[in-house]
């Protein structure tokens, strides 16, 4: 049999049994809240009106030491080591490819009904890691599934988390797996490598062993109801035994050709040209990634509004997007002719000798001299050796 809201009632109750007044209250909070939506006004003005009689100075004064200002701090530094933000519902626009929005869904649907799977001996701990490139969505996804479930994201900040102090390091990770336990939240452990790196390897040593221990035992101390979102670029660096702490893994691709359209689309808005050519813009921005097209973007427009126009140009946009792969790529384009014979030989027919003459407001006849100089030839010949290799 299923009872509403049974997660709720059991933090209130361990709030109690450990005298700690500000789990109690946070989270008979979130029983309102839930109460509320389901329709039982008058029960959850009553539960709000019994915590408005509480005192204030009862909930600050249960809070641990180590604290400051209700956050977990570093004692070698004295900063907090949890970032707190509140992302408003329908405040972030999400881009990602049917698979991974549905699996995201799932993973939303399992916390919003955890008591009804928990009763039925359905319910999975309430962690998922994402992992992937940089760029492609994992902060920006956190974000977003805070934002639908109406709870504050505390993103652990890596750098007062990890200490030059011996044992420090775990011991701030047990203040902040003991500060999410009071309270309804999202809990986001970014750059999730820097903590759960592989044990074993010739560099290890036994600190960074001690950490990776400390870390899983207080994931399987965390309470199954409690959301744990992790972040990794270097998926492969993860130690084995993190993944099964984890049983909503979710990769995150590189955006493909619909995908890319669809996120130039949303990023440039009313700023598009009419006339602009978004098939050629989603094909010639294969390999970005949506973080990519966003700062692209953003510069276009940004270079829009200088210039006073209504519309980004769109010789300009796809001049940013060829230097974003050229300085992805690691090529230093250190003056005006590298730049001019990169985007030439980028796509000679987007960068025609007239549109790049118009676009760096210099004669036809001197972007020929670039193009064909020494320079020029010796930057082509770079870039074929590049392709070769590839």
């Amino acid at each position: 049999m299923s009872f509403p809201h049974l997660s709720e009632i059991l933090k209130i109750l361990d709030g109690a049994l450990r005298s700690n007044a500000s789990m109690s209250s946070n989270y008979a909070g979130l029983l309102a809240d839930k109460l509320e939506q389901d329709g039982e006004r008058e029960i959850a003005g009553r539960i709000r009106e019994r915590l408005a009689r509480a005192p204030a100075a009862v909930a600050h004064a249960q809070d641990a030491s180590g604290f400051v200002g209700g956050l977990p701090v570093d004692n070698e530094s004295r900063l907090d080591t949890l970032d707190v933000s509140t992302p408003p519902r329908g405040s972030i626009h999400l881009c990602l490819p049917g698979g991974t929005a549905k699996r995201i869904d799932e993973f939303l649907q399992s916390v919003r009904h955890y008591d009804r799977l928990r009763a039925a001996g359905a319910a999975m701990p309430l962690r998922m890691l994402l992992y992937g490139a940089p760029g492609t969505g994992k902060t920006q996804s956190a974000r977003w599934i805070a934002s639908e479930l109406g709870l504050p994201l505390l993103t652990a900040r890596c750098d007062t988390l990890v200490s030059s102090l011996l044992g420090q390091t775990s011991k701030n990770l047990r203040r902040i797996f003991d500060y999410v336990e009071q309270r309804p939240c999202v809990l986001f452990l970014d750059e999730f490598d820097a903590l759960a790196s592989a044990r074993g390897n010739e560099r290890d040593i036994g600190e960074l062993q001690r950490v990776v221990i400390a870390l899983l035992q207080n994931i399987d101390a965390l309470s199954d109801n409690t959301v744990l979102l992790a972040a990794s670029n270097h998926e492969k660096m993860l130690d084995p035994a993190v993944w099964r702490r984890f049983p909503f893994q979710l990769p995150l691709p590189l955006p493909d050709e619909a995908l890319r359209l669809e996120i130039w689309k949303s990023m440039l808005g009313s700023f598009a040209p009419e006339a602009l050519d978004w098939s050629a813009l989603s094909l010639k921005s294969e390999g970005a990634s949506g973080a990519t097209i966003e700062l692209v973007s953003l510069d276009a427009k940004r270079h829009a509004v200088f210039a006073g126009k209504a519309h980004v140009d769109e010789g300009e946009l796809f001049r940013r997007l060829s230097l974003s792969f050229a300085l992805t790529e690691g090529h230093s384009l250190a003056s005006l002719s590298d730049e001019i014979c990169w985007l030439r030989d980028w796509d000679t027919k987007i960068f025609s000798l007239r549109e790049l003459g118009r676009l760096y407001n210099v004669s036809t006849r001197q972007i020929n001299h670039y193009v064909q100089g020494d320079h020029g030839n010796s930057r082509k010949s770079t870039r074929k050796r590049s392709s070769q290799a590839q």
